[in-house]
């Protein structure tokens, strides 16, 4: 589906185009007594003709289920999620179905289960076992095992990750088909030779290959070197490929599968030396059938570019505060990448890509879970004690061939910033099949409005008309949004103190 709209949007197929014209109509749900803003949420999407949201708070598990105007109609507990043990849950959404993989701590043991219900948040079947982990006398605090899901939701893999002697790592895997019936188990151990190489990217193909990057980093500034590292479906083996670097320095990698072509897409910015400025992208071709690589190059940024980019930096130094967000396919092989300005600046030191690039975690979370809740990871948690303020500026979009070559490129401007927390800064990415449409609240009158820019398939930008509906007192956290169809996209609003949802249909 994602390949199909990728292709639409490449087109920019005729028929579609009404789509854009139509006012785009808000609905709000209703804040519950419950849903204080610190509560952890997670958006689980559309399944049936109902609107799901999964919610914890204290200890209590539930799933409101909602209409298509955002009306509640039920909140459904989870009764087998054991109250107060509970690490994590991850949540697959189906047409007509959901799983739920969760996993949680009774005594020395880390259980992990699956469960499948229906639009109502019913069980079908009994509660599967997946895996158990004897953690001795420890406390876990962070999950134990993953999940990732393959484009099409054919395979999920859950997985673990132990540390072993010399610096190996060994994986237990578990795939499974969307019934959680099991296809593979596996246990693999793959050597790490050095106490700063990390594992990132994780990705599932529609086969069931699980393929993931290995990076060597000297230091906190870039990579020494790379490799990407694939698991057959079937094979209880990794094999890994380098990356060749050209003696250059890489930033962080971005991976994006394209299914249909058996091919892994790396990006990355690079630099010519250690600490050095962002001097343009690094772009390969990874064929996972032959284990090889198709096409590896380096594609400097032209100074007019570099000019486009800059705000108060030098044009040298114009894209070292941007950090690569999305990557889509297109039809005719290329591709489109979206990459935004960050930063932060607090009475004790600055953060920026220097700081904590290759560390445990992520600079930019990947999950939903409210950015007031205690558990919420902060990259600027080391700085806590002091005031931080958070700025989100511009938006670059290029479009590449399938040669690589830049087509286009244009920047949306913005300028946000906050003190003390960024749940409202930053962009959601909305894909409605003839456009991009990129939301941000912009500042207006001492606080933020809600606003669209369109991003053409020629690379032209256009601001649209207010959105209509945005009432008073709502403020919005677009960047935790979740597009639930191809013309609908809900994110999550604060309303005095309270958290609740408002559903975007274009």
């Amino acid at each position: 589906m994602k390949r199909i709209v990728s292709v639409l949007f490449l087109l920019g197929v005729a028929w579609l185009t009404p789509l854009a014209l139509c006012a785009q109509q808000i609905s709000y749900s209703q804040p519950q007594r419950n849903d204080y803003k610190n509560t952890e949420f997670e958006i689980i999407g559309r399944v049936g003709d109902n609107i799901l949201v999964y919610t914890s708070y204290r200890n209590d598990y539930t799933i409101s289920i909602y209409d298509n105007s955002m009306n509640l109609k039920q909140v459904v507990p989870m009764p087998f999620l054991p109250p107060g043990r509970v690490i994590n849950v991850d949540f697959v959404a189906f047409p007509q179905k959901f799983l739920i993989i969760y996993q949680f701590q009774r005594r020395r043991w880390v259980y992990c289960y699956g469960a499948e219900m229906d639009a109502d948040c019913q069980l079908n079947g009994q509660l599967q076992f997946i895996d158990s982990t004897d953690m001795g006398p420890d406390l876990v605090k962070t999950k134990l095992y993953s999940v990732v899901v393959s484009e099409d939701k054919s395979k999920i893999m859950v997985y673990k990750i132990n540390q072993g002697r010399r610096n190996s790592n060994i994986f237990y895997t578990f795939l499974m088909d969307g019934d959680l019936r099991l296809i593979n188990n596996s246990r693999v151990v793959l050597p790490m030779e050095d106490r700063k190489d990390y594992l990132s990217n994780f990705k599932l193909s529609n086969f069931g290959d699980f393929i993931f990057d290995k990076v060597e980093s000297g230091t906190r500034v870039s990579l020494d070197n790379a490799w990407i590292i694939r698991k057959p479906a079937d094979q209880d083996t990794m094999i890994s490929q380098a990356l060749d670097m050209q003696n250059k320095f890489l930033d962080q990698l971005r991976l994006k599968l394209d299914n249909q072509d058996n091919r892994v897409y790396i990006v990355s910015f690079y630099y010519n030396q250690r600490r050095g400025d962002v001097q343009g992208l690094y772009f390969g071709k990874y064929d996972w059938v032959t284990s090889s690589f198709d096409q590896q190059k380096f594609v400097a940024f032209g100074e007019s570019l570099k000019e486009n980019a800059r705000t108060e930096s030098t044009a040298k130094a114009a894209f070292d505060n941007y950090f690569l967000r999305q990557i889509i396919l297109t039809g005719n092989g290329g591709m489109l990448m979206l990459a935004e300005s960050y930063y932060t600046a607090s009475s004790a030191s600055p953060w920026d890509r220097w700081d904590y690039l290759y560390g445990p975690g992520s600079f930019y979370p990947s999950y939903y879970y409210s950015p007031f809740s205690p558990w919420y990871y902060d990259p600027n948690s080391w700085n806590n004690d002091y005031n931080v303020r958070y700025y989100y500026d511009n938006v670059a979009v290029f479009c590449y061939d399938p040669d690589g070559n830049m087509q286009w490129s244009n920047f949306v401007r913005k300028n946000q910033f906050d003190d003390n927390s960024d749940a409202l800064l930053s962009y959601q990415l909305m894909n409605t099949g003839n456009s991009l449409h990129i939301l941000f609240n912009a500042p207006f009158r001492r606080s933020f409005m809600l606003t669209d820019v369109k991003v053409s398939p020629d690379g032209s930008i256009n601001q649209l008309p207010t959105l209509r509906d945005l009432d008073r007192g709502y403020q919005w956290m677009p960047k935790y949004g979740k597009q639930i169809s191809s013309w609908q996209i809900v994110i999550p609003c604060i309303y005095r103190n309270y958290i609740c949802f408002a559903k975007v249909d274009y």
